[in-house]
């Protein structure tokens, strides 16, 4: 029998490892990588392994072309001379794996566990042997093209999966709103005021809030398919309970937890689709994504609205309706949806040759976690938050986003407040005038869609490798239409006066710049934090939902005090403000993620260096941990444990 594909990628590894490292090349120098190829690089940034010598060579820095005179790569090897096996190694996506909790052996050191002696083995039977090098039954995948890497799925399967996220995402965003027209019914039913039974809303945009801060984690941990599929059936369960409530507050707890379940998907879809899409085409598919998200709110106001009219139907059932949507979206997941993270495939392929050849010995990295408590709450469930409140890409561009999306929810108190106290119209019919926000939004989304020759030309240009910034044009462009369309309805909508199509055609210049925002923002979020992009979602998304938690609350007050127009013109003063934030990442983004913890980032700085060279003997044989695989403050602090 000739040698397995195991032993030959062993000794191309010890080859290239011997080899002469070469000089590094310059711009010109660096041959044509496909965008897939260049993203699995930066996607894992580097690769561990036992050999030192091979670690070292995978620690020394290369530059690529990326439009920035003087710029190269840090924490990620592009080098000219990757061998196809390095490649292979490289998609496992062990960057995520050492960022994983339990990865790290020092999480479960004590003093007490240094000196405290070993059990016996038992049985009366000694310590058996230690078994050849662990890195040598670690499964990886087959190549830059093997088919059980999602980025190399067909596209009708891709097509197929972001179909079902989409609808998935798109439940979990109208379940939202759609208890909005169910207010005033709800306050009647319990005798409370509707301000009170508006909590209904404010407690589910709450669950969002809190929500990514697990599901997010855990898909990193876990895979993508478990939580997306585990927070569907959890959705379904809440969302029938809300709808046979008895008393108000199990209609608020309930609301809560659905929305607590109905995080998942706004979390993880995201993610989902950077394990499928290569930089050419993750644009278009956030895009989608990210149309279902805010479509879903502007969709429910009439529907539910007409619902609630109706005296045969009542209030229950928006609840209802939504536990059946719920329901569809659970089943569908459940037999249709395949694993997309690349650490978890390697599981499953793991597993599948441990049961054909019998080799108890033969496992995925990701099976080297061992769950610990304080990890798991330090390291995992606070990285949304180090992310939220460490990182100034993330922290300013959610403070923009938390500002669009608490309007979007406020505006399902303000359009009734214009247009049912103002012009007079039934729930179901002002219902009707969000579908000015909904063509403004499908008209943002033709439009990135339509740039995306554009950017693909512009990656191809740039030998692969993308640049943030260049998303961030339609952010600006959306910033200033967003801006205008307030002030387009607060001084259209606040007298009868007034024909209602006027305020109603504000929603194209609101509904363009809310879409255009968030489009390109997520995919400037996903693009600057590729290992993270779920985490940076996560916190993203908790500040954004508290905003949207907090503003209905205040809306009507508001409109009711100021009035209508002058109400409009104080936030629409705000959204100019906070036009810069984009125009700022636009000119120095690329500065600001040479700083970064989390980024993978161009232009290595002295403390990278000195990382990359530093001593990594406490963690022990077969546990060096790539630079890239880490955030920077998490290498520091290993070095000073050393």
């Amino acid at each position: 029998m000739g040698p397995s594909t195991v032993d030959r990628a062993l000794k191309a590894a010890e080859h290239d490892a011997a080899t002469p490292i070469s000089p590094t090349p310059t711009h010109h120098e660096l041959p044509h990588r496909t965008s897939a190829e260049i993203e699995r690089v930066i996607s894992a940034s580097s690769v561990s392994s036992a050999s030192s010598s091979h670690s070292a060579r995978s620690r020394r820095p290369s530059t690529v072309g990326t439009g920035i005179v003087g710029v190269g790569m840090s924490r990620v090897s592009t080098s000219r001379d990757l061998p196809p096996t390095e490649l292979g190694r490289i998609q496992t996506a062990r960057s995520q794996h050492s960022a994983t909790v339990g990865r790290s052996i020092r999480s479960r050191r004590s003093r007490a566990s240094l000196v405290k002696p070993l059990p016996p083995f038992g049985a009366g039977k000694p310590y058996p042997p230690l078994l050849p090098n662990q890195e040598d039954f670690v499964v990886e995948f087959d190549g830059p093209d093997d088919p059980l890497h999602a980025q190399n799925w067909p596209m009708a399967k891709k097509l197929l999966t972001a179909t079902m996220l989409g609808y998935t995402t798109m439940i979990a965003s109208f379940g939202s709103s759609i208890f909005s027209a169910a207010t005033r019914a709800v306050a009647t039913d319990f005798g409370v005021s509707p301000d009170v039974s508006l909590l209904g809303v404010s407690l589910y945009v709450l669950g969002f809030a809190t929500g990514p801060t697990f599901w997010a984690p855990l898909s990193e941990l876990k895979g993508r398919r478990l939580p997306l599929v585990a927070s569907m059936f959890g959705f379904t369960i809440f969302n029938l309970a809300c709808g046979t409530a008895k008393d108000l507050q199990t209609v608020l707890i309930t609301r809560f937890f659905a929305g607590f379940f109905g995080a998942c998907p706004l979390a993880v879809v995201a993610a989902v689709f950077s394990d499928m899409f290569d930089n050419r085409t993750r644009g278009m598919a956030i895009t989608v994504f990210s149309m279902t998200v805010f479509t879903g709110p502007m969709l429910a106001p009439f529907i539910g609205g007409f619902m609630v009219e109706d005296e045969s139907i009542g209030w229950r059932w928006t609840a209802y309706l939504i536990a059946i949507m719920g329901a569809v979206a659970f089943i569908i997941d459940l037999i249709f949806l395949e694993e997309t993270y690349p650490p978890v495939i390697l599981v499953s392929k793991a597993a599948e040759l441990r049961r054909r050849t019998l080799n108890w010995g033969i496992h995925a990295k990701q099976e080297e976690i061992e769950i610990d408590v304080k990890e798991l709450i330090t390291k995992n469930f606070s990285r949304p938050m180090r992310l939220l409140f460490c990182e100034p890409i993330v922290t300013l561009l959610s403070v923009y986003m938390a500002f669009i999306y608490g309007l979007l929810y406020l505006f399902l108190t303000a359009y009734p407040f214009v247009f049912m106290g103002v012009h007079g119209m039934s729930a179901g019919v002002a219902g009707l005038t969000f579908f000015g926000m909904i063509i403004g939004q499908i008209i943002a989304g033709v439009t990135v869609l339509m740039q995306q020759p554009w950017y693909a030309r512009k990656l191809a240009a740039n030998n692969g490798v993308p640049v943030p910034e260049w998303r961030l044009p339609s952010v600006i462009a959306g910033g200033v239409a967003f801006a205008i369309g307030l002030f387009w309805f607060g001084w259209t909508g606040f007298t009868k006066d007034i024909h209602w199509i006027w305020p109603t055609l504000s929603g194209l210049m609101t509904g363009f710049g809310i879409a255009s925002i968030f489009l390109q923002a997520l995919n400037y979020l996903v693009d600057s934090y590729l290992m993270f992009a779920a985490s940076a979602i996560a916190g993203n998304t908790f500040l954004r939902s508290l905003a949207g938690a907090a503003f209905p609350l205040f809306a009507r007050y508001m409109f009711e005090g100021m009035g209508t127009q002058w109400a409009s013109t104080l936030l629409g003063c705000i959204g100019v403000a906070l036009v810069p934030i984009p125009v700022i990442f636009y000119m120095y983004g690329d500065r600001i993620r040479a700083k970064s913890a989390y980024a993978p980032t161009f232009g290595a700085g002295p403390e990278v260096a000195e990382s990359e060279t530093g001593d990594d003997s406490e963690l022990g044989h077969g546990e060096k941990e790539a630079p890239g695989s880490v955030p920077r403050t998490d290498m520091d602090a290993a070095q000073r444990a050393v």
